[in-house]
């Protein structure tokens, strides 16, 4: 009988996590709807604004180097001659379905990570749910601050770097439009899930497979991680690795130290049980 309630209680707890996918999928797909049905201003205010010369981030580089007194590309910014190819008869609505999925999936992260929280909290003491009440904000913010940080900094110098590199003037570049929506969209998710490393730092704290000693004995050996990370996820040019890198290194410094407030609030709660 034993045996029968838990197996029926396993049973609960898939059919709970089927309805929480279900909603998560449904939200997702939602949005992409919405974007889907208003694909022209998507691509032309948002994945195709970085070949547009007066996009804000050309500007404001210019206006820094001339601050200085010293002349920059993106003070001539020019992709007039730069048109995107279509070569599949399908190319440019498949690219709208995808690019429309991935959007909804970025804009309906703060939900899907509540629909988790929800999936959770059950399993969590009262003590544990009060502690992870700001996780949902503190992690959606860290998610949203990548987007920002993809959008407006490594996008625009990434694509200002390869559409004006050319081995030779004999090799003309005529790029598609599927190269350079999964550029866009592949910086946007990629540094976005980089920013949830404070996050994922304190739950290996809270479940104890770090510690701020390992994080700081092992700093050498991430900067080679995150190096690599960065080559990944950047496009192959030195600007835009090191400015994806520098904010990561930030993000590990901070993990450190959430790590240390989490070894210490366990210890608190350790002696405060022992004198109970």
């Amino acid at each position: 009988m034993a045996v029968k309630e838990k197996e029926m209680s396993f049973l609960g707890h898939l059919e709970e996590l089927r309805w929480h996918l279900v909603r998560s999928a449904s939200a997702i797909i939602i949005l992409a709807v919405v974007f889907f049905v208003y694909s022209e201003q998507v691509y032309d205010y948002f994945l195709l604004a970085h070949i547009q010369p007066d996009f804000i981030t050309y500007k404001v580089f210019c206006d820094f180097f001339n601050f200085f007194g010293l002349d920059s590309a993106f003070c001539h910014v020019s992709f007039a001659d730069k048109k995107l190819q279509s070569i599949e008869v399908t190319s440019q609505l498949m690219n709208s379905l995808w690019s429309s999925i991935i959007l909804g999936l970025i804009i309906a992260f703060p939900y899907l990570l509540w629909e988790m929280w929800r999936f959770v909290a059950p399993g969590l003491t009262q003590n544990e749910r009060n502690k992870s009440r700001g996780f949902i904000f503190i992690a959606s913010l860290l998610f949203f601050i990548g987007v920002w940080f993809s959008f407006y900094v490594i996008a625009p110098i990434s694509i200002h770097f390869l559409y004006n590199f050319q081995i030779s003037d004999n090799i003309e570049n005529n790029f598609t439009l599927q190269s350079h929506i999964s550029l866009v969209t592949n910086l946007l998710l990629g540094v976005s899930i980089i920013f949830e490393l404070p996050v994922v730092i304190y739950f290996l704290a809270k479940i104890g497979l770090i510690t701020p000693e390992f994080l700081k004995k092992y700093r050498k050996h991430a900067l080679v991680i995150v190096l690599i990370i960065a080559a990944i996820i950047t496009p192959p040019d030195v600007a835009s690795q090191i400015i994806v890198t520098i904010p990561i290194l930030i993000l590990y410094e901070i993990g450190i130290v959430v790590s240390r407030r989490v070894i210490k609030n366990q210890l608190k709660d350790a002696q405060k049980s022992k004198r109970v």
